[in-house]
Formats: C-alpha cells, structure tokens, sequence
C-alpha cells in the first residue's frame, strides 16, 4: 500500500508514539530574574507618545522622549492630545543611546552638560523597567529584540497588543538561563590568541561577547535561539533545555517506536514552539513527526544526521516569516555542508529547510526520501571521557550513514567549515610545541619523551589557533570532511626527529631543527661567535663551560 494512502494508521502511529515519548528536562532548570517597578518610558512623535501614555496611567511612572515631530495636524487630534497625560512630562534632547533589558534599560541623552541618564534626571531612578518605542525606526536594532522592549513604530495593532501586556510587567520574572559555558574546552582563545568565533557571528540577539578572552553570555539578552551552540564546534557552548544528550535520546527513541509502530521511516520536522507550533496540525501527514524546540536552531548537524542514522528517512526544519535572519543564514550553511555530505556518499540530499506555504504541500514533495530508510538503524557507540561528544556523534553519524551508501573513503572539501586536517612545512618547522599549548581539543599532541607533532583529524575543529601560535609561520589549515573512518581517526606523525644531544655530557635537550636554527639566527653574533660550541650544550655544561673559561683566564671576565 503506498505510503500516501495510508494516512489513517500512520497519524494513529504518531500519536501513540508521540504520547508515549517525552524529552528529558531538567526539573529546576538555572534562572534569572527580572525586577520591575513599572517605570516606563515612550519613545516616539510626541503626539502618539503621549496618547499612549495616557493608556498606562497604571504604571509607576511614565516619561516621554520626543524625537519626531508630531504625526498630524489635525484639530480633534491636537486636542485629544493636549487633553492626554497631561501629569507626563516630555523631552526633547537628542537620544544617543538605549540599552539593557527588562528592568534596566539604560537610556543615554545629550544634555547642556553632555551626556545624562534620562531616568535620573526624570524619575530620579538608575533605570527604566520598559520601553515603548514609537519611532518609524527602532532605537534598539537587533533581530531578537531584548525583553521589556516593545518596537511598535506606527502599527496601531502592536501597539495595542504592547499596551494591553505592559501593565502585566510589574514584579519578578523568572526566565530560564538556556545555555552553558565550558571555558575549559572553548577554542575562542588561548594565551591571548584569537581562534574561533563562530558563536560570536550567529547571535541575533546580541547576548554573546568577548570579555578578557573568554567567552560570556549575558542571560538576560539572551532568547534561547541556540545559534551558539549550533555554531561551536567543541560543545564549550551547550543548550540546557533540553540539553544535546536529552534530545539525542528523544530523537533515537522517536524513530525507533515509530519504524516499529508504523512499519515505515518516519521524517522529522523541527519547528519553534511559537510561529512554527501554530502551523503544525492534525493535517500535517500521518509519516512526519514534528519536534519543537525554542527555536530551529536549537538542533543542529549532529542531531539531523544522528536522526537519519536512527533511521529516519527526511529532516525538514520549518522556518516562518519570524526567524531572524541570522538564524536563517545558519541553517542554510549547516544544511548545505549536511546534504553535501549525502550527496557525496550517494544519498539523497535529505536535509530541507521549508516554508509555511511548503509546509502545506508536503505530501506532494515526501516521496524523494521513501527509497532512503536505513535498513540498520545506528546504535550510539560510548563516548569516551574528555571526548568533543557533538563531533563524535557526528562523525558517527556520518561513518554509519555512509556505510548503508557507497562506503566512500574519500574527503569532502569545502571552505570555512570546523572539521579537516592541519598541514606544516616540515622542513621549517622546530618542534618547539608552540601549537600543542594553544590546541584547546588536543588534535594536536607532542611525541612524549622523543620530538615529534602527532595529530589526530577528527579532533581538529579548524580554529586557527595553532596558525596563530606558530613562530616560524609553517602550519596551515585545511577545511575538509574525512570519509576514511581509519584514516580521520588515526594519530598522524606531522614530523619526528633524533633529539639534539650535548656534545659535552651527551644528554637529550633539545631538537636537533631547533638547535640548528639558533646556531643560524646568532651563531655569527660576536657575543657567541668566540663561544659558538655552547649553543650546543645543555644548560648545566653551558654554565660549567663558562665558569671553566673564567677560572683558566681571571681577567678574561674584566675586558
């Protein structure tokens, strides 16, 4: 029976299997909280500023920052208006900044004195609670607009709906702090070298910067979109609800119940818990099940590729006209490097960010995947201690789908993407480690007791920070996806050599490349041109050296 036809068993299927799986939360999530008095300040044409005003006469206090000229002349309009707040005060200086959240908005003004807060000449507050903006453009210009910020311009339907919600801000909100940092295994920075700064590109919110070479996240900007921790390529910067290992096990234990149940690979549909839930119904076909998260970025290439090697057969992730552009521009880059990957081991490209309008045709577009179901679902191998889990599953991931295709060991090569290989120039290059110190995954490792650089290509997530460290400039990298499980996982020899031994007491102390390197940069130099055979010793003979030289000519030290 084609798999079209069967609609009435197949969304039977789903919701016996949906009932009975739940993702993993954690019960008493971390928070923070915003405190708010009620102190609220109107942004806008004065006109409209305080007719608004004159609707919240509820709150705490109400300020008016003029920065437009009034919107309309008309008699019954300027009278209403003289009539309206007539106990809020207006100002007229030039704004020059806005910024905060709810609770403590900061609001910058220029005054005969220069720059002044606002809410303290005004209100004699550190603060405003919110922010109503009536300008044609928003003071605050970001995708994800920070809470307690209400951008309404001149639409009269928003700026009811802000009106009608404003007065329900007085008190303490509690909002879940949704993602963690790792600093230990961050690879934004080491030894005040700059590497990855995927996390900082992707933020449409503006919550994410750098301070004194770490990473931080201000939770109270920040909306949960998840583009950080779809972009960071070590796990430092991880989602909390649910975490990455929850929705893994969702996600497995969904597909399996459901091949069981309905006799079929289900696809999966990733959509946001807002804009996106309102457009799943029960039309939706009975062989999609949809997952929703805070935002489609939440999941990211492990969990889509993990899904298809669980043994779903699509992945559809429903963007609407709400998600921010950013978070847009990530997914089709993601998507694009996912359905590469297929496309290079033989598959399908089986990865599709839709629209709304595609949302409600799906049923004419399914059929590309129905010959894709993975015959043997994959198992998650344990992942070991100390181990970057989001690249394992990936690669997992990868390894398992390519085995049900055409076993390709070959590599994928593509630009600015956090896997491939690190090269040096072996001839020039020391051995002096400079590049295993900044390494934050350990991709690249010294040679224990013999000079030697090792490294291992399923660890390197392409930061740069060995490029960055390197002092004789030889090592270079190379974006690229592995096929070849053995090789990509196999600890690679950069470069091996004897070690330099002192020709006095023959003890190991150095490389041989780096010795004869210093003999060439200082050798002719007159303070060691007289004494060159002690850039060939170890510190112990050199000092020794030089004592012996002083003790059989005493004067020697005095000229």
């Amino acid at each position: 029976m084609s798999i079209r036809k069967n609609q009435p068993q197949l969304k039977q299927a789903r919701q016996q299997v949906m009932a009975s799986t739940q993702i993993l939360q954690n019960l008493i999530p971390p928070t923070v909280s915003y405190t708010t008095k009620g102190h609220v300040l109107i942004i806008g044409p004065e006109d409209l500023a305080r007719l608004a005003a004159d609707k919240l006469s509820t709150m705490a206090s109400r300020v008016i920052l003029a920065n437009e000229a009034i919107t309309s002349q008309d008699e019954a309009h300027l009278e209403a208006v003289m009539n309206a707040a007539t106990d809020v005060e207006s100002y007229y200086n030039k704004l020059a900044s806005v910024k905060g959240f709810l609770g403590q908005f900061q609001v910058k003004i220029e005054g005969e004195n220069g720059i002044a807060d606002l809410s303290v000449v005004a209100i004699r507050q550190a603060h405003f609670d919110i922010v109503l903006d009536l300008s044609h453009s928003p003071c605050i210009n970001l995708e994800m607009l920070p809470p307690g910020y209400f951008y309404v311009g001149q639409d009269t339907a928003l700026l009811a709906d802000a009106i009608a919600n404003i007065p329900d801000l007085i008190g303490e909100f509690d909002k879940p702090r949704y993602v963690r940092v790792n600093s230990d295994i961050c690879a934004h920075d080491k030894h005040g070298l700059s590497g990855c700064n995927r996390c900082l590109n992707f933020c449409p919110a503006d919550a994410i910067s750098s301070v004194a070479y770490k990473i931080e996240i201000d939770p109270y900007l920040c909306h949960g979109a998840g583009s950080c921790t779809n972009a960071c390529p070590t796990g430092a910067l991880s989602y909390d609800l649910p975490t990455p290992a929850s929705l893994h096990t969702y996600l497995e234990k969904l597909v399996s119940r459901y091949r069981q149940e309905a006799q079929t690979a289900p696809v999966i549909l990733f959509h946001d818990n807002e804009a996106g839930a309102e457009l799943v119904t029960e039309q939706l076909s009975g062989d999609v099940l949809p997952v929703a998260m805070e935002e489609i970025t939440v999941a990211s290439i492990d969990h889509w590729l993990a899904a298809l090697a669980y043994g779903a057969r699509e992945i559809l992730i429903l963007q609407t006209p709400q998600t921010a552009p950013t978070l847009l521009q990530m997914l089709k880059g993601e998507s694009t490097l996912a359905n590469r990957i297929l496309d290079q081991m033989g598959q399908p490209q089986r990865i599709r960010l839709i629209t709304p309008s595609e949302l409600n045709q799906l049923d004419n577009n399914l059929a590309v995947s129905i010959a894709w179901p993975v015959i043997m679902p994959m198992t998650l191998n344990a992942i070991e201690p100390n181990t970057n889990v989001k690249r394992s599953i990936v690669f997992q991931a990868i390894d398992h789908l390519n085995s049900q295709a055409a076993a390709v060991d070959d590599v994928l090569t593509m630009a600015n993407i956090p896997y491939g290989m690190v090269s040096i120039n072996s001839d020039k290059c020391t051995l002096c480690m400079s590049c295993v110190a900044t390494c934050p995954t350990q991709a690249l490792m010294d040679g224990g007791d013999t000079p030697a650089l090792k490294f291992v290509e399923q660890d390197c997530v392409q930061c740069g920070l060995c490029e960055s460290a390197c002092p004789e400039k030889v090592i270079s990298l190379v974006p690229q996806i592995n096929f070849n499980q053995s090789a990509r996982q196999q600890v690679q020899m950069l470069k091996e050599e004897p070690p330099f031994e002192c020709i006095r007491c023959g003890s190991e102390f150095a490389t041989q490349s780096m010795i004869h390197k210093i003999i060439e940069m200082v050798g002719t130099h007159s303070a060691f041109s007289a004494n060159i055979e002690r850039l060939q010793m170890c510190g112990d003979c050199r000092v020794k050296d030089m004592f012996e030289d002083i003790l059989d000519d005493p004067e020697k030290q005095l000229q």
